[in-house]
């Protein structure tokens, strides 16, 4: 039996641990909250029997379960391969162009690609030509999906006034109640945004003293009476008239709307020359909600509150009542928004961002459905026909509102590893679309660039979907975990700090947007960048995320609502698919320096005082998002760091911390006691950390909870576990918990 085997055994139980109640349904085991919610909410309003989606269902199981099972056995076979190549040549100089021809042979790297084009159909204009920022939202949530949705739209004025973009010096705090002295220097920010993005033929908006119409062209009153257009009088585009002289100015640039509203008796409109009194960003274009990385779901009952508020979305009833200050607030979707044009014409713009859904990977096995022999069936099997067939209704025209206006469904797919993965996913995609009597290529697949075997295979993983994909993206974390798992045997690893200087990562990046490019993305799909981790530090994030849409990637993530709309301001002084036209021109990235393995070249030089900071940074990162994840099922959160400063995690940082433990382990640097040692001292950080939590359970000092046993097993195991990843410790404790 090898260790593929042992963990498949261990950590994917053939019988539900949490005691769920059961239906059977045809040969299959359906937990009952799963098998009640499809057959009662889901098809309630499709032309869809519950008989034909179970059987079509087992006949999907029978096909595709074994072939995940092989692609699962190929990752341990090429692992053990690599990690047998690294310890056959331990005494020997590295040898780079070896270690290629090494890689190639194996099938690590595949033949190489032609020169090709995505052919991608009916892809939503928020995909094709809007760059703009992209929100990633834990479904399972209620609350947060529907925020996340309604973010198409935020208050730059709020964005500002609320975030330390806006200075708090001169008078300027965040204290009590509205803040006049900070309340100008939003204003003033503001007007400098509008001169910069739809300047006057002359003049500032500072001076502006009131808005006119002549022959339907907007003018901006200055002082004396003199009048001014636009300097491209084609950036405006309409208004909507808001009732008791209030009313909002529509304007377009580099594809993105907001609105000027005005409003003289609003208080904040009083004080103002020209009785403006917010600007709307359209700020998150899109929306991915998640059903992977950010949620804690392990069974049945978990994923029938996944699909249920995807659902919701999908069906635009989706509501949430929550309190807020002692009163009683409840959240919907917003609705879309309704303008005049300057020739009269109405103009209808979407409310809510475009929604995509991401599926989990292919590892998982969820205890939610059982086969007929009584195997749990690959979680990312059962997401992939319960998610298509719930967005039947927006194809439909079931709900409230419409998501996809071009009869698409968006599913962004993580953690694949290869082409041959990628393949999988697709001729998955079809035969849920034959199943559910789809017109085939309804389903579109996100490539998620966050393994090494798909970084230098991305090219090969994009030609295979090229008539489905829609996105590619770039995450550092998840990629940099598998880094360190791929090359365990190569050595021990670099800091994490000094992970993100090395070339290979910057090369990375850059080898995203090259293939991206090269593959006929322009116009046609979405190139990502990964999430700004630090949702207190919008000065920050507005200060460097500028490079994103630099790099040529036309959307990328943010952490809040709040952060899109400072964000949304990027993608009006930066016009992408310029970027992008620069890029195709450059030098393009190196594979050879993406195989650059950042293996510390002299470990002994490594200051016992580096290596102890560094365990305890990690440790700490580790059980201040397993805590939550195993005793409260939060699967992203803001986490305080070992600084006090929130970072936003999910698995994917966990994922990084626990394989550089595992590296430093294995290759001695540190040792058991010391990996111990160090977790009990971070534990009581992380207590006092979460002290003001009244569901929080203490780690410390008895050391002896469900969430701290796996915090230590995530590190000590981290080198035996499937690509370094964590969802084997996290879900069978978090299963553990629940029973």
């Amino acid at each position: 039996m090898n260790i593929f085997t042992k963990l498949a055994s261990f950590f994917n139980p053939q019988k539900p641990q949490n005691q769920e109640n059961i239906s059977h349904t045809n040969s299959l085991t359906v937990s009952e909250h799963l098998s009640n919610f499809l057959e009662n909410e889901v098809l309630n309003g499709l032309d869809i029997s519950k008989e034909h989606f179970w059987s079509s269902f087992e006949k999907i199981i029978d096909e595709f379960s074994p072939r995940n099972k092989s692609l699962l056995q190929k990752r341990e076979d090429i692992q053990a391969q690599i990690d047998n190549w690294h310890k056959d040549r331990k005494d020997q100089e590295f040898d780079h162009d070896e270690y290629k021809k090494f890689l190639t042979e194996i099938g690590y790297i595949a033949p190489r690609s032609s020169d090709f084009s995505i052919v991608t159909d009916n892809v939503d204009p928020e995909i094709k030509t809007i760059a703009g920022p992209q929100l990633v939202v834990p479904v399972m949530n209620a609350r947060f999906a529907l925020n996340a949705a309604n973010a198409r739209w935020g208050s730059l004025y709020d964005a500002l006034y609320g975030t330390d973009v806006i200075s708090e010096d001169d008078g300027a705090e965040k204290v009590g109640g509205y803040n006049p002295i900070r309340g100008d220097k939003v204003i003033d920010f503001a007007k400098n945004f509008l001169d910069e993005t739809i300047p006057l033929a002359n003049g500032s908006y500072k001076d502006v003293l009131g808005f006119d119409f002549v022959d339907r062209e907007l003018q901006a009153v200055l002082p004396d009476a003199e009048k001014t257009q636009l300097k491209n009088p084609s950036q405006y585009v309409g208004y909507s008239d808001n009732g008791n002289d209030a009313y909002a100015l529509l304007f377009k640039n580099n594809n993105l709307h907001f609105e000027i509203q005005i409003d003289a008796t609003h208080p904040i409109g009083q004080t103002d020359k020209a009785g403006i009194k917010d600007i709307l960003m359209e700020s998150a274009i899109t929306t991915i909600q998640d059903c992977e990385d950010s949620v804690a779901a392990v069974d049945g009952e978990d994923k029938t509150l996944v699909y249920r508020n995807w659902l919701g979305l999908m069906k635009g009833d989706l509501k949430e009542s929550f309190d807020k200050n002692g009163s009683l607030l409840t959240r919907e979707l917003s609705p879309d928004r309704t303008y005049v044009t300057k020739d009269g014409k109405d103009l209808i713009l979407p409310g809510r961002s475009l929604m995509l859904v991401r599926n989990v990977g292919h590892l998982m096995t969820n205890p939610g459905v059982l086969d007929s022999q009584g195997n749990e069936v690959p979680e990312g099997i059962i997401d992939a026909m319960f998610t298509i067939c719930i967005a039947i209704h927006d194809l439909n025209k079931n709900g409230l509102y419409q998501n996809s206006k071009t009869g698409s469904i968006y599913i962004v797919k993580p953690k694949m590893h290869g082409p041959e993965e990628v393949q999988f996913t697709c001729d998955l995609f079809a035969a849920v679309e034959e199943a559910l009597g789809l017109p085939h290529l309804t389903a579109k697949v996100g490539i998620m660039d966050e393994e090494r075997r798909t970084t230098v295979n991305l090219k090969e993983c994009i030609e295979v979907a090229k008539d489905r994909v829609i996105f590619i993206n770039t995450g550092f974390l998840d990629r940099t975990g598998d880094e360190i798992h791929t090359s365990m045997e190569a050595g021990p690893m670099i800091t994490k700090a000094d992970m993100k200087l090395h070339q290979w990562i910057a090369q990375y990046e850059n080898w995203n947007v090259d293939i991206g490019l090269e593959t006929g993305f322009k116009g046609k799909a979405q190139i990502g960048k990964g999430m700004w981790p630090m949702p207190d530090e919008m000065l920050g994030m507005y200060n460097t995320k500028t490079i994103h849409p630099k790099a040529g990637a036309n959307c990328a993530w943010v952490p809040s609502p709040t952060a899109a709309t400072i964000h949304a301001i990027h993608y009006h002084q930066i016009l992408v698919s310029d970027e992008q036209e620069l890029v195709m021109n450059r030098e393009k990235a190196s594979l050879d320096a993406i195989l650059d393995i950042p293996v510390h070249k002299n470990p002994s030089d490594i200051s016992s005082e580096e290596i102890q900071a560094e365990l305890e940074n990690n440790c700490q990162g580790i059980l201040g998002y397993v805590v939550r994840w195993v005793d409260q099922g939060v699967g992203c959160s803001k986490v305080p760091d070992i600084n006090n400063i929130g970072l936003m995690e999910d698995r994917a940082t966990c994922r990084i911390s626990s394989q550089h433990i595992a590296n430093w382990l294995h290759h001695n640097l540190v040792t058991n006691d010391e990996v111990v040692s160090a977790m009990k001292k971070m534990a009581l950080v992380v207590d006092e950390q979460n002290a003001i939590d009244p569901l929080y359970q203490p780690m410390g000092p008895s050391y002896s909870g469900l969430a701290f046993k796996a915090a230590c097993n995530l590190a000590i195991k981290g080198r035996i576990q499937p690509s370094g990843y964590t969802e084997p410790i996290l879900h069978q404790t978090r299963l553990k918990y629940k029973s």
